[in-house]
């Protein structure tokens, strides 16, 4: 026979069951389900639907627990993850498809292969990849060039071999495609003088390069081969010259801003992106120190709140890291998430940002 509940163990209920009915009130994500009596289905506490009766709802730790309780799974909130995993490979498809055609793929031709209406398809591939199948045909456009360019490829054959109709084209938008003259991307940094110096740091050793135009690289906690090697392959034909005297000052305000974290690392930067890329890096340095913006928030300061996967790509090709801290971006959830330089790395900086601003 199970005993009764004691009156404690059934206030601690209750009092976890009102924070997760307010949790529900407020559509935030939890890790807990509840169910609706009346409907006979089981939501996320985040579902859209619309609010059920307190009466009238259950809680359930897990999937298992709801469906032993005989609920079945919402259509909306998909608790089960399943139609997400389906638009998942639908979109994940369409990208293949996309990659594969010498043209842009048309919209409806898209759509007609996904089996979806027109506009559910554009609905579901913006809610995956942040952007319209045409803008997302354009980046991999933008990539064959860019790729084409930086072998060497004359500019006329790396616009004809990446699908572009002309030169014109190309030029007309250099900056949205490139962040750089098809001539620049092609040189791969032919011509240039990249100076570096090497320091220690608290993080283990530190690599700062720069053109003749501002800082172009920031790198640490790497062997120093490893280090100049990422540097050689964003500027493959540059030439590298070892100048401590030239960047004492980066280096040292660099090293500062490690130690004492101040409002931002004011150094000159030479950043190449496509304008996309650089709108995010620009974002990125007007996040205060001692603070942090979740990838969506990022989006929504760049104007573009649907593109927080391309929002995060951009932090992740970021050259100059402590200078556009892309460290200061987390997870909605509060989670860290990863970082180029490792995550006990990202947690130690923010840690180090957050006592300075306390003070």
């Amino acid at each position: 026979m199970v005993p009764p509940a004691s009156s404690s163990h059934l206030a601690a209920m209750s009092t976890i069951d009102d924070t997760r009915w307010d949790l529900v009130c407020r559509r935030q994500p939890a890790d807990f389900l509840y169910g609706v009596a009346t409907m006979g289905v089981y939501c996320r506490p985040g579902c859209p639907s619309p609010r059920p009766k307190r009466q009238n709802v259950r809680f359930f730790r897990d999937i298992e627990a709801a469906e032993a309780a005989g609920f079945r799974a919402c259509r909306r909130c998909d608790p089960r993850g399943e139609r997400a995993a389906l638009a998942r490979a639908v979109v994940a498809d369409a990208c293949a498809e996309i990659a594969r055609a010498e043209t842009i793929p048309s919209l409806d031709g898209l759509a007609r292969r996904a089996g979806y209406s027109k506009f559910h398809f554009l609905r579901m591939f913006r809610d995956h990849t942040g952007v319209t199948p045409r803008s997302y045909a354009e980046g991999v456009r933008a990539k064959r060039l860019q790729a084409s360019l930086a072998e060497g490829t004359r500019v006329a054959d790396a616009v004809a071999e990446s699908g572009f109709g002309s030169e014109s084209r190309v030029y007309e938008d250099t900056g949205k495609l490139l962040g750089m003259t098809p001539g620049a991307a092609r040189r791969g940094g032919a011509g240039e003088t990249i100076r570096t110096a090497f320091a220690d740091c608290p993080f283990g050793r530190l690599l700062v390069g720069a053109t003749e135009h501002g800082v172009c690289f920031i790198g640490f906690a790497e062997p120093d081969d490893a280090l100049l090697g990422d540097l050689q392959r964003r500027f493959p034909r540059a030439t590298l010259i070892a100048d401590d005297a030239a960047l004492a000052a980066s280096m040292r305000a660099v090293l500062d801003f490690l130690d004492e974290p101040a409002e931002g690392l004011a150094l000159p930067l030479d950043l190449r992106g496509t304008a996309f890329q650089v709108r995010v890096w620009e974002a990125l340095r007007r996040i205060p120190p001692g603070e942090t913006r979740s990838y969506a928030e990022l989006a929504a300061m760049v104007g573009a709140p649907r593109a927080v996967r391309a929002v995060a790509r951009s932090c992740a090709t970021n050259p100059v890291s402590l200078a556009v801290p892309c460290h200061r971006v987390i997870g909605s959830g509060g989670d860290l998430t990863g970082y180029r330089w490792g995550v006990p790395r990202k947690a130690a900086l923010l840690a180090r940002e957050a006592r300075k601003a306390r003070m």
